[in-house]
């Protein structure tokens, strides 16, 4: 960005500590985010590089790397250190945070390169608000040809119910608050992998939840309590940092837990309050599993006086949808003549497709939650039901538009139908069988055409 290059920063600005977690990563990328750090930051702000091995075993990882960074960087700006067993990537970060000395701590995966200029907008901007947790510009490098391509999409963090992190638009208003198209952009959350944060306002929020294990979940804790206890999330549009993004995690999981979910408990039983109810909704399997002790995090939020998860979503995530609060209706959508309701069929709903019909699950199933939003929608989280209007035409969930169109749908309680509102069609499972895809057909009264929610708000 050409209005990046003609900023000119302080020159009194904070000096950093940039920590690199490792477990067995491949010899190039590690020291391809070592030497660009290295080469591409000011010595005057650079205190050290801290590359922290969480108990490789990899060949080269060990005696090799260590000859190989004594001899590259005499001066001891880059150092190794070593956890004794095998920490997990949450506790390791943990234990780099610890060891670092610069004013501000900044977490690098160990498959990047920084660009140029990509240090001082971060150290300029922490200067200025000590509060502010802070995020580059994310850019791809290619998994295969390991080139420094595709620049990232102006996007901000958003989450799923589920516990899941996902990418958003940067909403109209966040636009607008901002003076320029370089000024920071404000996120409900972070994809949690390379941020930079005042080290003692870190350790004053509370670091990582230690009872979190290995990886999963510790991103979104980490958003929550950032704005809910007086802090702010915010891109930094000037700071460019390339990643290579993997298809698969290159480490392993200890006894093969689902840490994800167990970490995503700690963080809903600590930090969401009631709506801790919508993250229970999708993952039911989780309700009885032990969680560990979370005393400590519940008394870091009474001690820093945090507020409420009602006020996170109100203030700093109005966009995000409220399947059971706002709306029309919401829950199971019955035909009552075969107890078949509409379904998701397990589908990715980060793409398009058909809704479909399966037996009634009694709201054990996440995948049969729809709602009849106040805008006429019939939606799930993110995306709604689409057609264009033609006879048996199936109906698809496309990304919610706000715009009705072909995405508006009227609920007639009395006739328990499902409207199409510009075709005047009725949604039908005539003919279509458990697994199968809803359609919509002439309104003809007939039981194939009868919908009821499971809950009417009003």
């Amino acid at each position: 960005m050409t209005r990046c290059k003609s900023v000119t920063y302080p020159k009194d600005l904070p000096s950093a500590s940039v920590i690199v977690i490792f477990h067995n990563e491949a010899w190039t990328p590690l020291l391809r985010t070592a030497h660009s750090v290295v080469n591409r930051s000011p010595p005057r702000y650079l205190h050290e590089v801290i590359l922290l091995d969480d108990f490789s075993d990899r060949a080269g990882l060990g005696k090799e790397l260590e000859e190989y960074v004594e001899t590259t960087w005499p001066d001891g700006v880059v150092k190794i250190v070593r956890t004794k067993e095998r920490s997990g990537l949450i506790r390791a970060r943990l234990a780099g945070a610890k060891a670092a000395t610069g004013d501000v701590i900044i977490f690098l995966d160990s498959h990047c390169e920084v660009n140029e200029g990509w240090l001082e907008p971060v150290l300029a901007r922490i200067k200025e608000k000590h509060s502010a947790i802070l995020c580059p510009e994310i850019d791809v490098i290619d998994a295969h040809s390991l080139q420094y391509g595709g620049v990232g999409a102006r996007s901000v963090g958003g989450f799923w119910w589920s516990g899941h992190f996902s990418w958003r638009p940067i909403p109209p208003r966040e636009d607008q608050r901002r003076a320029n198209r370089i000024a920071p952009i404000r996120s409900p959350t972070m994809a949690g992998g390379l941020f930079a944060a005042d080290r003692k306002f870190f350790f004053h929020i509370g670091g990582y939840d230690e009872g979190m294990e290995v990886w999963g979940g510790e991103n979104l804790e980490i958003s929550f309590r950032i704005w809910m206890c007086g802090g702010s999330l915010e891109f930094i549009p000037c700071s460019r940092v390339g990643h290579i993004f993997r298809a698969s995690h290159p480490y392993t999981f200890p006894g093969n837990k689902d840490t994800h979910g167990i970490n995503t408990i700690r963080l809903a039983e600590v930090w969401m309050d009631e709506y801790k109810r919508l993250f229970y909704m999708h993952r039911k399997d989780l309700l009885h599993q032990d969680y560990g002790d979370i005393s400590s995090r519940k008394a870091l939020r009474e001690r820093l006086k945090c507020k409420s998860f009602k006020w996170y979503l109100n203030n700093v995530y109005p966009e995000k949808f409220i399947p059971d609060e706002d709306v029309q209706s919401w829950g199971m959508v019955r035909n009552p003549a075969t107890n078949i309701c509409l379904d998701t069929l397990s589908k990715d709903e980060k793409t398009v497709f058909n809704i479909g019909v399966f037996h009634c699950q009694g709201g054990a199933s996440a995948n049969q939650i729809f709602s009849l939003s106040k805008n006429d929608e019939l939606r799930r989280e993110e995306s709604c039901a689409n057609a264009h209007g033609s006879d048996n035409e199936k109906v698809s969930l496309f990304p919610c538009s706000g715009a009705r169109g072909h995405q508006e749908w009227k609920h007639n309680k009395e006739h328990e139908t499902l409207i199409h509102a510009r075709s005047g069609k009725c949604l039908d499972r005539s003919g279509i069988n458990s697994g199968g895809e809803i359609i919509i057909r002439k309104c003809n009264n007939d039981d194939s055409q009868k919908w009821v929610f499971q809950n009417y708000l009003q």
